[in-house]
């Protein structure tokens, strides 16, 4: 879901960013943080341990198994850091061009899942989970041209086994993207943006690589309570009662797990965790669309608190998006913030107030706080981690189910959806078959209305009565491609097509016409993975249809191969936004509605039908003798999309030099601490800075807390907190823009290790005054205090950048306090 304004063609044939016009493109139990900064502080938590484990040296073959009998694959994880640009770049989600970076306060990460056959080196694949809005095609695309250049894993992985997701993170920095649309409010493609995070996603698959040994693979579910609502009921209703009677809720409550475990080496050596992959749907669009600091949002902060649980530093948790279309974090529901209907819920079916969007807001757990979403962030965040770390710990018989059969297989096509022709999904009579077709890619006027999650501009509305009412429809129509009656019908009478997207192709293709169809198989376990927000019942359909198709291809293969006892029940996920992003995909009645999910719906009314169809024609390939057991994994089938890496426009102004103040150096000290803290205090310093573009300090760090101690025998300042935590944050801000002056604050903002801060109520005051009642599991009785007491200090690390292209770099250090 994302916000931007339309660029408008203005000069030369080429588009000028930042025109009159603003248009919205959406693309778009808690865990106690106590515990986690006692485990960082003070020695390993009370969960249960992760224990050493070594890379089995037992003999290979397909019908390995582990120690608790079931089936044996190689696993691998890893985790890099892909932060790019934190400042002067404009975030992805929102699309607005005013939010731009002003520091950081969690870096993002590329996270690896590997599985592999043991016996044919060729049948394996890899999941990536992206802190990012989605996955994209110029991004896979540089992933894969450096993993055929890298020695020893050119062969291994390639175009039919790599599935690069994003966790749909509003809060990062874009300009990655391969096509024109999303490039606009970013003023284009900046390469810094897309190198950081191919290398990053690179070097956690060869993380992930360098880490295979023998394990086993087990998946387990859990109950997500009060993380995500349905932000577009009024749609969902319009699926057939019949079909939602099937479902106690209108959104996805379970969380899906999949459990990663090397074996031990023998009778004497325990088994090690080493990862879990998750799957559930909840927008990332906690934090707001005036923060301007990176972070993962809700998904990254799972992530963080899962992995600071454990005491293994190498153990990685990825939390993938399934069916997230209609999802939203704000669970608290959508009120109208200001105007006449001030404290109101949002029209049901058009989510107006008064008849304007823009005051129309979802309210997040913590909302009323001055905080750009970052409590609600957590919070969201913190009942993912929490539900996920009690099924991870559930030891109760039947709560983990073996993956039980070590067949590994992975599929992938690119298909036109531009003029795809499908049978009926209603057809029952072979021979007499009524045909459908998607169409070029295009927005139907609700696209730029936005969501609850993010209002649009002007009079643009959602599920309009009379969309051509908008006086801004005649300017907006003729920006781009006009659509001719051809391409009208295709799109049906539903739809009025704002942007005719599939159909512009200058300077170079607005948005993506050929999309990937991709599956993932391993044992009774099969991904699907989306290019496109799939809505909560687009993604159950596809779901099931694959569920379906693969009982038929299981039992098939279970007789062929004599091997196998029996067929076990296939486990289906939806994983996504992947490889190329192409908006959303709703089901034909959600569309006909045209709320923000079906206008964005880009190929039409057969869109989810046309992605069913393709998914089951190739599901066959992972099954039985069919399957391409070994097959190179670099082939690529179907038409190969455009890819805009080098030759995308940009605007992007670079560094030109930085410089200090009269009588100061870098690194200096412009405002210190003070000499001592209460723990829940904050502490600030602000230092002479260089812009962070500069460095990006992959892997490393911007700013850090160091605690003076003894450690190994030795007595010195030992860093305790760095910018991947989420209570140490980095601002940067440019103080004169002619003389390349800048200034850098680093903040350890404490409440978030002792719990202070879900102490100030976010609901103290309801509207009009009136005390309101707090909802959901915000307030856990408090645990021991953590013991931060000590003496520390702040550090600054930067890189100036000389007129003449040089950069240096620099670190400055905040006087001594302490906390008490």
């Amino acid at each position: 879901m994302v916000r931007h304004p339309l660029i408008i063609p203005l000069t030369a044939g080429l588009i000028v960013l930042l025109s009159t016009l603003t248009i919205l493109l959406r693309y778009g139990p808690t865990l106690d943080i106590i515990s986690i900064w006692q485990n960082q502080s003070n020695g390993p938590l009370h969960f249960p341990s992760y224990h050493g484990g070594h890379k089995s040296s037992a003999p290979i073959s397909d019908n390995s198994t582990g120690s608790n009998g079931t089936s044996s694959h190689l696993l691998g994880v890893g985790k890099a850091d892909i932060t790019g640009p934190v400042v002067e770049i404009n975030f992805m989600g929102y699309a607005d061009p005013s939010q731009l970076g002003t520091g950081l306060r969690q870096r993002l990460y590329s996270r690896a899942f590997i599985i592999a056959s043991p016996s044919n080196p060729r049948d394996r694949f890899v999941y990536l989970v992206l802190d990012t809005q989605s996955g994209d095609t110029a991004i896979r695309d540089g992933i894969l041209q450096a993993l055929a250049s890298h020695a020893g894993l050119g062969a291994l992985y390639g175009n039919q086994n790599l599935a690069v997701t994003g966790t749909h993170s509003h809060s990062g920095p874009g300009a990655w993207l391969n096509y024109l649309l999303p490039q606009i409010t970013s003023k284009g493609f900046h390469k810094p943006s897309w190198q950081a995070i191919v290398d990053g996603a690179v070097a956690s698959i060869v993380q992930a690589h360098e880490t295979l040994a023998l394990g086993h693979l087990s998946v387990g579910m859990a109950q997500v309570h009060n993380a995500n609502i349905n932000r577009s009921p009024y749609a969902y209703l319009a699926n057939p009662a019949a079909e939602r009677d099937k479902y106690k809720d209108d959104v996805d409550k379970t969380m899906t797990l999949l459990r990663f475990t090397h074996n031990g080496d023998g009778d004497d050596d325990e088994e090690k965790d080493i990862g879990i992959l998750t799957w559930f749907p909840v927008h990332g669009t906690s934090m707001l669309g005036n923060n301007t600091l990176v972070t993962g949002d809700n998904k990254g902060v799972a992530a963080y608190l899962v992995e600071k649980s454990t005491a293994n530093p190498e153990f990685v948790a990825g939390f993938s998006q399934a069916n997230v279309g209609d999802t939203s974090p704000n669970v608290e529901g959508a009120y109208c913030e200001y105007g006449e209907q001030v404290g109101q819920l949002c029209d049901f079916k058009t989510s107006l107030c008064g008849n304007k969007s823009q005051p129309c807001h979802g309210r997040g757990p913590y909302w009323g706080r001055d905080d750009a979403g970052t409590a609600s962030t957590f919070e969201i965040g913190s009942r993912q981690a929490e539900a996920a770390l009690k099924a991870f710990h559930d030891t109760t018989p039947g709560a983990w189910t073996p993956i039980n059969r070590g067949r590994v297989r992975s599929t992938h096509q690119f298909v036109d959806f531009s003029s795809l022709t499908i049978p009926h999904p209603n057809t029952t009579d072979s021979n007499n078959i009524t045909y459908v077709c998607t169409c070029p890619a295009a927005l139907g006027y609700s696209f730029a209305a936005g969501t609850t999650d993010g209002p649009g501009a002007f009079d643009f509305k959602q599920a309009p009565d009379d969309p051509k009412s908008s006086r801004l429809w005649n300017t907006i129509g003729g920006l781009v491609a006009t659509p001719n009656e051809t391409q009208k019908a295709c799109h049906g009478e539903d739809k009025i097509i704002l942007l005719d997207v599939g159909e512009s192709l200058k300077p170079y293709d607005w948005s993506p016409n050929i999309v990937d169809v991709q599956l993932l198989r391993v044992g009774q376990f099969v991904v699907i993975v989306s290019p496109g927000e799939a809505t909560t019942m687009a993604g159950r359909r596809w779901r099931n249809a694959v569920h379906a198709g693969a009982i038929e291809a299981l039992a098939a293969e279970q007789q062929d191969e004599a091997e196998f006892a029996e067929a076990a029940e296939p486990i289906v996920v939806l994983g996504g936004p992947a490889n190329t992003y192409t908006h959303y995909i709703t089901t034909r009645e959600e569309y006909a509605i045209q709320r923000y999910e079906g206008a964005s719906t880009l190929y039409g009314p057969w869109t989810l039908d046309a992605y069913i169809n393709r998914t089951l024609a190739f599901l066959p390939s992972l099954f039985g003798s069919s399957s391409a057991s070994g097959s190179d994994p670099s082939t690529v089938h179907g038409p190969q999309p455009p890819i805009n890496t080098n030759n995308s426009l940009s605007f992007i102004r670079p560094v030109v030099v930085d410089s200090t103040p009269w009588f100061k150096s870098f690194g200096a000290i412009k405002t210190d601490v003070h000499t001592s803290y209460k723990a829940g205090d904050t502490v600030t310093a602000t230092f002479v800075a260089a812009n962070p573009r500069n460095n990006l300090r992959l892997g490393g760090t911007f700013a850090a807390v160091e605690m003076w101690g003894w450690r190994d025998g030795v007595q010195a300042w030992w860093r305790v907190r760095d910018d991947g935590d989420w209570s140490l944050v980095f601002e940067w801000e440019r103080t004169s823009s002619a003389l390349g002056t800048s200034e850098a604050t680093v903040s350890w903002e404490m409440g978030w290790e002792t719990g202070g801060w879900r102490e100030s109520s976010p609901r103290e005051m309801g509207v009009g005054g009136e005390k309101e009642k707090m909802t959901g599991d915000l307030l856990l009785p408090r645990r021991e205090e953590v013991d931060l007491r000590g003496r520390y200090r702040l550090v600054y690390y930067g890189d100036a950048k000389a007129l003449g292209g040089g950069i240096t770099a620099f670190e400055g250090h905040s006087g001594e306090f302490t906390v008490e």
